[in-house]
């Protein structure tokens, strides 16, 4: 009975900050179960719920549709591990200067400190028990010495939180490709040791580079190292063969896993994030779903994807938590079609539209990049509705602690807002009102109600398209901003005119709100 009314007798005043909608209703627990989800490079418009036609996502639709969907929903970063570290952090991962927060390879430190307050802290220090499951790519290990795959894997997920982890350490493309369970590699034989290199080939295996022959997806030359799997990764990697996973066996265990968390934890409040793999590269479909999709393969993962959300759907409707468990989904950044493997995910398009239209993919601070689907359902305190309030990522830790009735420290989470009255909607205004966004080449923009505006960024290397061989060039001549840009979103939502020169006094607000943004300190 703690776990339900205690919360519920103290005054408005200790719980949510004094908020109205902090008590809760008559009959309702005051701690809901939270599932947060994170897709890999979901694109704003890949969902039903958000209008694509060719992909078929009946189970997310489902809880758009009895949850709130959110029109202004936005990354903090548009690539992966910097987001990821805004949501559990609560800070803009540009502030970082001590601690490296690009996207990490599989063998980069930590880029959480040690006992800093993150989300996961803060619930269990409210009585919940946190897990992760699926993609990690925060980094592991002090940094001191490099990270040693073979013994004991910390700093990791539970020094920052997490009571449970069962990780891959940064993304599919990228080696180590095992799966670690709190602070061991799953399934690896002693007498075959994981090596792990990212400056030099340490493999006595084949790489893509040396034979395209064996691959099932040809790569670019950044994905053409150590063959595993028969795809080519970034990095090389020498050993644990048995320990390796299988690219067609990822969606299950993420099920697997995630449930079996849930079922453990049935009786006591629990905070689980799920890391999806999909949309991401290397798209590999299990075998249930090769073909399913309109839009070939990255169609075809999405759809899988889909499976997964409904497969822990019915986890909390079989285990009756549907009622009190607050599901959020969402993406770490937005959509991408090319990304170094030649899938044919530009030539399957079908006429869908990753971004549902808006300017740009991930990597740039463009809609395409940043805005992503956002939906949350909590059927005891949520009614079902689509929402225009803006809402960041980064304010999922102020948020989801205010929820869970736990205080954020004045010196923690400087850049999360509490959005609790957006969220269960006893508010119609925009708490937020304005939100940074964050690319390659740490490009910044800045949204403050209609308008957005991104600073000319002088610092973006200005390299060609070339051949498509080598994408990163691209996307750092494609994140350059030569002058000024200034948008109306709600009369230019695809961000086709720049208007910097007709209102070059907005222009200049939004320039000084944005710098004194960047100046402020950590509280």
């Amino acid at each position: 009975m703690n776990r339900f009314w205690t919360l519920a007798l103290l005054t408005a005043g200790s719980l949510l900050g004094g908020r109205v909608d902090s008590i809760p209703a008559a009959g309702i627990p005051a701690q809901p179960n939270i599932v947060l989800i994170i897709a890999d490079d979901l694109g704003y418009g890949d969902l039903g719920c958000y209008g694509a036609t060719r992909i078929k996502t009946p189970n997310v639709d489902r809880l758009a549709a009895e949850g709130v969907r959110f029109t202004q929903g936005y990354a903090p970063s548009s690539t992966c591990t910097p987001s990821r570290y805004s949501l559990l952090t609560g800070e803009y991962a540009w502030r970082q200067k001590a601690r490296r927060t690009s996207i990490l390879d599989g063998d980069a430190p930590l880029c959480i400190e040690p006992g800093r307050v993150t989300l996961p802290s803060l619930l269990r220090q409210a009585g919940y028990k946190t897990g992760i499951v699926g993609k990690w790519h925060l980094g592991l290990g002090d940094g001191e010495t490099p990270v040693d795959f073979n013994g004991e894997i910390k700093p990791g997920p539970l020094e920052v939180g997490f009571d449970y982890c069962y990780i891959i350490p940064a993304t599919v493309d990228r080696v180590p490709s095992v799966w670690i369970e709190n602070h061991r590699v799953v399934g690896l034989d002693p007498a075959d040791p994981i090596v792990v290199s990212y400056s030099t080939n340490i493999s006595d295996e084949p790489t893509g580079l040396e034979r395209p022959d064996l691959l099932k997806q040809q790569a670019d030359r950044q994905h053409s190292d150590t063959i595993i799997n028969g795809i080519s990764r970034i990095g090389y990697m020498k050993g644990g063969k048995a320990a390796r996973f299988k690219d067609e066996e990822l969606a299950t265990t993420v099920v697997s896993k995630s449930v079996e968390f849930i079922e453990q934890h049935r009786d006591v409040p629990f905070f689980l994030e799920v890391g999806y793999f999909e949309p991401h590269v290397p798209r590999v479909a299990e075998p249930p779903f090769v073909g399913t999709s309109e839009c070939g393969v990255r169609g075809d993962v999405i759809q899988q994807m889909d499976w997964e959300t409904g497969e822990i759907m019915k986890a909390l409707d079989r285990l009756h938590l549907t009622e009190n468990t607050l599901v959020i989904l969402s993406s770490d950044n937005g959509a991408i079609l090319f990304d170094g493997y030649f899938d044919r995910s530009v030539e399957d398009l079908n006429g869908h539209e990753p971004t549902a239209g808006l300017r740009g993919w991930k990597y740039l601070v463009f809609e395409g990049g940043c805005r992503v689907p956002l939906i949350a359902r909590w059927p005891a305190r949520i009614q079902p509705r689509v929402s225009d309030q803006m809402f960041n990522l980064v304010d999922c830790m102020a948020t989801l602690a205010a929820i869970a009735g736990q205080k954020v420290p004045k010196s923690s989470a400087p850049d999360s807002i509490d959005l609790s009255q957006v969220l269960l909607g006893s508010t119609d205004r925009n708490v937020r009102d304005n939100t940074v966004l964050h690319g390659i080449s740490d490009t910044l923009a800045i949204r403050q109600g209609d308008w957005k505006y991104i600073p000319a960024n002088a610092r973006a290397k200005a390299a060609g398209m070339g051949n498509g061989a080598n994408p990163s060039e691209a996307r750092f001549s494609a994140s350059r901003i030569p002058e000024p840009m200034l948008f109306n979103l709600a009369k230019d939502p695809d961000e086709t005119t720049n208007v910097a020169k007709q209102y070059p006094e907005q222009a200049e607000n939004l320039e000084a709100r944005l710098q004194a943004i960047k100046n402020q300190q950590s509280k």
